[in-house]
C-alpha cells in the first residue's frame, strides 16, 4: 500500500500541500521545515522504508500511480484515551482520501493535443505541446471528484532547481472558467471516477521538458502522485499563437519555416550559385531530446528559456565548440582524417544524435553551411521560425572598421600578412523570426544569427540575433552584433598602398562587391529566393550610401571612409555561362573600358590564387603582368586562361580560386583594382530508384557517377541518407579511375510514406562537394489479403 503520513497533533493543516521530490535531486523547503517524525505514523514509516528496500516483501498498490499520502486531522474529532486522536484504518483511509490512480495525457499523434498544437510530426510518444494554447488530459481518481470538498492541482517542474518565482516550478490550480494567458486548468467532463481537464499555459512559458505530478487535498488529508517519466510534458514556442513573441501570421511561412524538415542550402560564388538539399530532420526520433540536451549543456538557467532572443543566442554559441564544447568542431584546414569532411554531411540528424550519444563530445567536422543547417534544425524543433541563408561575397571584418581592407606594396602586390580581412566566396548563417521588445519599434521580424565561430561576441563565439531592419539602415549601435553582420553584407572594400616611409595611403575603393545575391529557399518550392533587399537598400542608391556612412561613423576607421573619385577607365572580370568545370581549363574575360576621348595606357597585374571558400589565401598559382593600350571610347576584352595543369595539385575543399587584377593608368595615375572569385563546377550524382517504394518493403536505388578528372580518385566514400527511407550510412567504395563511370546499388526499407528525399554525397581527397538528390514517393503497405 502507499506510504501514509498521519498527524499526531491537534493542529489543522487543511489546504497545506505536501512536499514532493521530482527526481531532480533537490528537496523542497517544506520537507526540511517539517520533520517526518512529527506527522508520520511510525508503523507506516517502517512499511515505507521496507518497500524501498525490498519491494517484493511490501509491494505498492496495483493502481498504476504511486501516491504519497498525508492524513490531516479534521475538526470536531475527539481525543482517544491515550491523548491521540483516532485514525481510520487502511480501508477507511482509501474511502476518505482522494488519490490519483492514473493519468492519460492523450499523447496520440493523431489526437487533438498533438494535431491542434502542430506537433503530430514529432516521432516521439511524449506529449509535445506549444505554449499559449490549451490541451486536454484525463485523470482517474480513487473515488469521484467532489468540487465542493476536494481540491486538486497540477505541479510542473523543469530544470535542475525549479523555482516558482522564476517560472520553472509551476502550480496549476483548478478554476471555474479559463481566462487565458496564464497557467490554469478546468474540469470540462466527469465520468464517475474520471475527470477531464482542459489546461492552459501562458504565451511566455519557459520551454523545455516538464515533470508532472498531480496533488489532491481535502479535509481528511493530502495525496500526491509520483513522477512518471512517461508523463513528462515537452513545451515549445508557438508561432501559431498571436501572444507568443515568435508568432508568424502566414500559414504558408509557418509550414516552411517550422514544419518543413528538408531544405536547400546555397554555396559557390556570386556568379556560380550551387545548391544542395539538406535534411533538417527536426521531427526525427530523439532529436527533440538532443536539442534540449544542447540547451542543458550550455549551463544557462532554464528560467531564461522563455525568451527566444536568449534561446537563439544560446544555440548560436552551442552549435560551435571552441569555448563551450558545443555540437560541432570547425575545421577549414583541408585535413579531415580524424573525423568527417564537412562536405560529406547531408543533414543534421546524424550530427545531433552523435553529440547526444557521446554526452556532449563535439562532432568532427563542420564549416559554415553545416553549422547553419544544425541551427535551423534546433530552432525549428524548439518552435522558432528559422531559415538557412547564404550571403555571396561575404565580408569578414576583423577590426570593427566596417570596411574590408586590402593592403598592397609599392608594386601593387598584395601584402599577405596584413590582409587579415577577407571576403568569403559565400557564407551561410540563419534568419529567425521574432518580435524584438528589447529594441526600438520596427526592429522585429527576421533576425540574423550565426553559429560559425569567426569573432567573439561579449567573449563568446556567437553572433546575433541582429535585426535585419537595423542592418539595412546602418544602425550598428543596436544589439546584438549588428555591426558585424552589416560589414558582412554592405562594407566598402578599400585598397591601401604602402609608402616609402612605411605608411599607407588609401588609393581606391569598391562599393558594390560585398553582400551579393543573399539567398534562401523559397516558401513552398525548391526555388532560390533573393532576399538581398531585406539586408540593404539597392546598391548605389542614396539610402544605401547613407546607411554605409551611418555605420562607418561608428567604426574604428571612421576617417578612412573614401569619397568618390573621378574615373574614366573601368575594369571588370566576367565568365561565360555556368563557368569552368573541374578537370578543364578555366577561361575568364577581363574587360577594360575607356570612357574618355583620349587614349589610355594601362599596366595590369594579375594573380590567381587557390582560396579557402572563406576568402583566406592558401597558395598563389600564377602571376602575370601586361601593358594594354585602350583607344578613346574603346572597350577592350582580354581572354584570360588558367590551364588544368596549373591548378590540379593545389585545389582544396570547394575548388575555389580568386583572380586579383590591379593596374595603373599612366596618363592619369588612376588606380584600378578588383578581385574575382570563381569555382570549378563538380558533377552531380545520378540517383535512380529501382522498382516500387512501399513502406516496410525492401527497395533499391542505383547511384551513378563519372569521374571528371584525368586522374584516379583515391579512397572514395559515398554517404547516403533519407528521412523515412534509411538512416545515414557510409560506403567505402575505393578508387575510381580517370574519367571512369561507376554505379552502385543500395538497398533499404522505407519506414514512412509520402514523397521522401534520398541524399547521396561523394567525397575523396581529390574531389569534394559532389552530391545528388532524388525524390522517392513511398506508398503505404497494402492490407488487402493475398
Amino acid at each position: 500500500m502507499p506510504a501514509e503520513r498521519r498527524s499526531a497533533r491537534g493542529r489543522s493543516a487543511v489546504g497545506r500541500f505536501p512536499s514532493v521530490t521530482f527526481g531532480f535531486g533537490e528537496d523542497t523547503e517544506a520537507e526540511k521545515e517539517e520533520p517526518k517524525e512529527n506527522n508520520v505514523k511510525k508503523g507506516n514509516a517502517c512499511k515505507e522504508w521496507l518497500r524501498k528496500v525490498c519491494p517484493c516483501c511490501c509491494p505498492k498498490h496495483d493502481d498504476g500511480i504511486d501516491t504519497e499520502v498525508t492524513l490531516v486531522d479534521g475538526p470536531g474529532k475527539e481525543d482517544g484515551g491515550n491523548g491521540e486522536k483516532p485514525v481510520p484504518g487502511d480501508k477507511e483511509l482509501d474511502e476518505v482520501l482522494l488519490k490519483v490512480k492514473s493519468i492519460d495525457l492523450l499523447k496520440s499523434k493523431s489526437g487533438a493535443n498533438r494535431t491542434e498544437h502542430h506537433t503530430h510530426l514529432y516521432q516521439s510518444d511524449n506529449l509535445i505541446i506549444r505554449r499559449g494554447q490549451s490541451f486536454e488530459m484525463w485523470i482517474t481518481l480513487s473515488r469521484p471528484f467532489n468540487p465542493s470538498s476536494d481540491e486538486l492541482h497540477l505541479d510542473l517542474k523543469t530544470g535542475p532547481l525549479a523555482v516558482v518565482a522564476k517560472g520553472t516550478h509551476v502550480i496549476i490550480p483548478l478554476v471555474a472558467k479559463l481566462e487565458g494567458d496564464r497557467w490554469e486548468a478546468a474540469v470540462v467532463k466527469q465520468e464517475d471516477k474520471k475527470i477531464k481537464l482542459l489546461v492552459n499555459s501562458p504565451a511566455t512559458a519557459v520551454i523545455g521538458r516538464y515533470q508532472l505530478t498531480v496533488e489532491t487535498n481535502n479535509q481528511n488529508g493530502s495525496a500526491s502522485s509520483t513522477h512518471d517519466p512517461a508523463n513528462d510534458i515537452y513545451i515549445l514556442f508557438n508561432p501559431w499563437c498571436q501572444d507568443d513573441i515568435v508568432y508568424m501570421d502566414s500559414e504558408d511561412e509557418r509550414q516552411e519555416y517550422i514544419l518543413n524538415d528538408t531544405g536547400r542550402i546555397y554555396y559557390g560564388t556570386k556568379d556560380q550559385i550551387g545548391a544542395r538539399t539538406w535534411n533538417y530532420g527536426q521531427f526525427s526520433d530523439r532529436i527533440l531530446a538532443a536539442c534540449l540536451f544542447v540547451m542543458e549543456k550550455s549551463g544557462t538557467s532554464p528560467s531564461g528559456w522563455g525568451d527566444p532572443v536568449n534561446v537563439v543566442r544560446i544555440i548560436s554559441a552551442m552549435v560551435n565548440s571552441p569555448d563551450d564544447q558545443g555540437v560541432l568542431e570547425g575545421n577549414w584546414s583541408g585535413d579531415y582524417s580524424n573525423g568527417t569532411s564537412p562536405t560529406v554531411w547531408s543533414g543534421s540528424v546524424e550530427i545531433l544524435e552523435e553529440y547526444h550519444k557521446k554526452n556532449g563530445t563535439p562532432v568532427k567536422y563542420g564549416q559554415c553551411w553545416v553549422f547553419a543547417g544544425v541551427v535551423t534544425t534546433v530552432l525549428r524543433c524548439l518552435g522558432i521560425p528559422t531559415r538557412t541563408v547564404t550571403n555571396f561575397s561575404s565580408a569578414h571584418d576583423t577590426d570593427v572598421s566596417l570596411t574590408t581592407d586590402v593592403y598592397l606594396d609599392e608594386n601593387l602586390e598584395p601584402i599577405e600578412n596584413l590582409n587579415v580581412d577577407s571576403i568569403w566566396n559565400f557564407h551561410v548563417w540563419n534568419d529567425c523570426w521574432m518580435a524584438r521588445k528589447d529594441l526600438p519599434p520596427g526592429h522585429g521580424g527576421w533576425q540574423a544569427v550565426d553559429a560559425t565561430p569567426q569573432e567573439t561576441s561579449q567573449g563568446t563565439y556567437c553572433c546575433g540575433p541582429a535585426s535585419l531592419a537595423a542592418v539595412r539602415y546602418g544602425q550598428v549601435y543596436l544589439k546584438s552584433d549588428t555591426a558585424f553582420v552589416f560589414a558582412e553584407v554592405n562594407s566598402d572594400k578599400i585598397y591601401w598602398q604602402k609608402n616609402a616611409d612605411g605608411t599607407f595611403t588609401q588609393i581606391y575603393s569598391e562599393k558594390k562587391i560585398v553582400g551579393i545575391s543573399i539567398s534562401t529557399k523559397a516558401v513552398g518550392s525548391n526555388e532560390r529566393r533573393d532576399i538581398t533587399h531585406l539586408y540593404k537598400h539597392p546598391e548605389g542608391s542614396n539610402e544605401e550610401r547613407i546607411a554605409v556612412e551611418t555605420a562607418c561613423s561608428f567604426g574604428s576607421k571612421a576617417k578612412a571612409y573614401s569619397s568618390p573619385t573621378a574615373q574614366d577607365v573601368s575594369l571588370e572580370v566576367t565568365l561565360d555561362g555556368e563557368g569552368p568545370k573541374m578537370g578543364k581549363d578555366a577561361e575568364l574575360m577581363i574587360t577594360l573600358k575607356n570612357s574618355s576621348s583620349q587614349q589610355r595606357s594601362v599596366s595590369l597585374h594579375s594573380q590567381v590564387s587557390v582560396m579557402y571558400y572563406t576568402g583566406v589565401h592558401k597558395a598563389t598559382v600564377r602571376t602575370d603582368t601586361t601593358d594594354i593600350e585602350v583607344l578613346p571610347n574603346e572597350e577592350k576584352i582580354l581572354e584570360w586562361v588558367l590551364e588544368y595543369k596549373d591548378y590540379k595539385d593545389k585545389l582544396i575543399d570547394q575548388a575555389a580560386l580568386m583572380l586579383t587584377v590591379s593596374g595603373r593608368v599612366t596618363e592619369t595615375q588612376q588606380i584600378l583594382a578588383t578581385q574575382f572569385s570563381f569555382r570549378l563546377r563538380t558533377p552531380d550524382l545520378i540517383i535512380k530508384p529501382l522498382g516500387k517504394a512501399v513502406v516496410g518493403e525492401k527497395m533499391s536505388v542505383e547511384i551513378s557517377f563519372t569521374n571528371p578528372l584525368p586522374q584516379v580518385l583515391k579512397a572514395v566514400i559515398f554517404h547516403v541518407e533519407g528521412l523515412g527511407l534509411l538512416t545515414a550510412r557510409m560506403i567505402n567504395y575505393g578508387d575510381i579511375g580517370s574519367h571512369a563511370s561507376v554505379s552502385l546499388t543500395e538497398q533499404f526499407i522505407p519506414t514512412l510514406s509520402g514523397t521522401r528525399k534520398l541524399l547521396v554525397s561523394l567525397d575523396c581527397k581529390q574531389l569534394t562537394q559532389v552530391h545528388g538528390v532524388s525524390d522517392i514517393t513511398v506508398e503505404e503497405k497494402s492490407n488487402a489479403p493475398l
